[in-house]
């Protein structure tokens, strides 16, 4: 991989990722469409001179290969919100696809475990039957489909798979993003689910650091691949951490059914969290087992280093902008 455009960049994994290729020297492009926030982040990183800001909607191909400037590798970290997963999640992907096939280009698209449907093994590994029970699960396997359909002869697709996740970058997007940000202002937060039992969360800079190696590695396309967490952790042990780590204690508050229903009537993506919540009471672990044979050692920050690092993160984030 000598050069990556990441769609998507200003996003949780999506800076994650950045911030990695960046880190070992790779050019890199970092494709957004805003240019404000394309500029913040470039700022963070230090503008190194191997990074280019690229300003474009990812629903148009034609806006994806007019940056693609060369690029070997195309990093699909571009989302959509809960609330127009169903209508937008497929297009944005077709979009994506459509120019990686212009290009032909290698493509590694991240992807959560919602098409898994419930655990069926303690450990689930890349060969666990898909059978999801939710709207988001159906939606989420006909997008895999969609990926990997034959009618991509030129550009070459891997899905990797994360848990629910957590760092500096993370954002609303993720269940923990808003909770550690309040953490670390000191205000009172929510958290989603159950918070007495243990789930998996992956640290997103262990995350990116193992995707991009999987991404150098040409037979790791043209499959699934898991991005494991260190371990699991209840949210009682993360609030604990985090509230250490910023010197705030203030009520953390869990969200359930009940609450996420009379959230959603002001906020729609909350109440289309509900559907998620069994991933809450009845978490599903990743093995890493297929990482760890063809790829090699599993990153794995320990929580109480990368929780407390996000935390820090946060508070200097505020500080600077300050």
């Amino acid at each position: 991989m000598e050069k990556a455009i990441v769609i998507g960049a200003t996003g949780g994994t999506g800076a994650a990722i950045t911030e990695e290729l960046v880190k070992r020297g790779i050019r890199t492009i970092a494709f957004g469409r805003s240019r404000q926030k394309l500029d913040q982040f470039a700022g963070k990183l230090g503008n190194p001179a191997h990074l280019t800001l690229a300003v474009g909607d990812a629903m148009r191909p034609d806006d994806i290969v007019a940056q693609a400037g060369g690029a070997d590798v195309l990093f699909h970290c571009a989302n959509v919100p809960y609330h127009e997963m169903e209508k937008k999640l497929i297009p944005l992907g077709q979009s994506v696809m459509e120019a990686a096939e212009r290009l032909a280009i290698r493509v590694v698209a991240i992807d959560g475990i919602y098409p898994y449907g419930r655990r069926q093994t303690a450990l689930v590994t890349e060969e666990h039957p898909k059978q999801p029970h939710t709207k988001k699960g159906k939606v989420r396997l006909d997008y895999e489909r969609m990926l990997f359909s034959k009618r991509w002869s030129k550009a070459k697709v891997m899905i990797v798979r994360l848990p629910d996740y957590y760092g500096p970058t993370a954002n609303e997007a993720s269940y923990l993003g808003s909770t550690l940000e309040a953490i670390a202002a000191g205000k009172m937060a929510f958290f989603v689910g159950n918070m007495h039992v243990p789930r998996e969360f992956v640290y997103l800079p262990d995350a990116a650091a193992m995707i991009t190696e999987l991404a150098s590695k040409d037979f790791s396309y043209g499959q699934n691949w898991h991005i494991p967490g260190v371990g699991l952790i209840s949210g009682r042990e993360i609030v604990q951490i985090a509230q250490a780590a910023s010197g705030h204690v203030k009520p953390v508050i869990p969200m359930k059914k009940l609450g996420l229903s009379i959230l959603g009537m002001f906020v729609p993506v909350m109440k289309e969290v509900i559907e998620m919540l069994y991933l809450t009471e009845e978490p599903l672990t990743l093995s890493g087992d297929k990482y760890n044979r063809l790829i090699g050692p599993i990153a794995a920050t320990p929580f109480q280093e990368g929780i407390t690092a996000t935390i820090m993160a946060l508070q200097q984030g505020r500080s600077t902008i300050a």
